[in-house]
């Protein structure tokens, strides 16, 4: 019994994926109006999606570089200073820590000039060693300061808090932006897929009205419809991801062809998987939850 049971099963499976992939080839206009939907939809949000993950690594590269400077007491010997690195690296919210001595930081200086003539009686006395301070999240960096402070040692500490509160705030935005630019697009995409997908369906009130006639059941005529729908999307989703991964290496490729230096793209490789997930899953939800909502006004009784 139970292998005669799984033996229909798959003989109404097969039905089932036979009855949807015959119904997209059956019905190809709509079809293909339903793939392009999805793909142009994806599209759009996928490159929102990039455009977000490229400003927010810039934004991370320039949060790289807004350095605190922690400067020792001069009344300590330079081994002295070196010790502190320790505690200075235990400080919560610092990620990395480089020491400075007075050499090096009047070498740097004398760098920043090319009439160095005018600044040779500059004597490394005259300035203090250092720490280059990194930390993890700049909008914290105000904190991280009162904590250098309170170290013993560390004399003057400066930290740019108006750059910093300004990455904070541009990183908000951008972010908040983005959220609200793919929610409006999603709910666009799928309204105007959930339409296609009713007139699709609404062309072919016929035949589901003769298989109700006949004696189908409600799962029987939806199932093939949800196996066309979960095609559907998959064939949009997928091929929404390969032209943005085309696209995308394009245009990276173009970008270090003339070497703009101001632009660096996050391989596309680091995004992906999550891009390729999140695709697949709309794809899934799109054309099988549309094409199931869509049949419910013709299935009732």
């Amino acid at each position: 019994m139970v292998i005669i049971t799984m033996k229909l099963s798959r003989n109404r499976t097969g039905y089932y994926i036979k009855e949807g992939v015959s119904s997209i080839f059956t019905h190809g206009l709509m079809s293909f109006a339903s793939i392009c939907i999805i793909i142009a939809f994806l599209l759009i949000m996928g490159s929102f999606i990039l455009l977000a993950v490229n400003i927010n690594a810039v934004i991370g590269e320039l949060e790289n570089e807004n350095i605190i400077l922690a400067y020792i007491d001069e009344y300590l010997s330079l081994a002295e200073a070196r010790a502190l690195g320790a505690e200075v690296s235990r400080t919560p919210n610092v990620s990395r820590v480089n020491f400075i001595s007075r050499e090096q930081a009047m070498y740097s200086f004398l760098g920043r000039h090319e009439d160095t003539a005018r600044f040779a009686d500059v004597d490394a006395e005259w300035f203090r060693h250092r720490f280059e301070v990194f930390v993890y999240d700049v909008a914290l960096i105000s904190d991280t300061q009162h904590d250098l402070l309170s170290i013993y040692g560390i004399r003057r500490v400066n930290a740019n808090l108006t750059v910093a509160q300004a990455l904070v705030t541009l990183r908000t935005i951008v972010t908040g932006v983005s959220i609200v630019i793919i929610a409006v697009l999603l709910a666009i995409s799928l309204f105007i897929m959930s339409n296609t997908i009713k007139l699709a369906t609404f062309e072919r009130r016929e035949e589901i009205a003769i298989m109700r006639m006949v004696g189908a059941t409600n799962a029987f005529i939806r199932w093939p419809f949800i196996y066309e729908g979960f095609i559907l999307g998959l064939i949009g989703s997928m091929a929404a991801f390969a032209i943005l991964m085309s696209t995308y290496g394009v245009l990276a490729g173009r970008v270090y062809e003339f070497e703009a230096f101001f632009l660096n793209l996050v391989p596309f490789s680091n995004v992906s998987l999550p891009i390729f997930l999140l695709f697949a899953a709309i794809g899934f939800g799109v054309g099988v939850g549309g094409s199931a909502l869509a049949l419910n006004r013709y299935l009732k009784v």
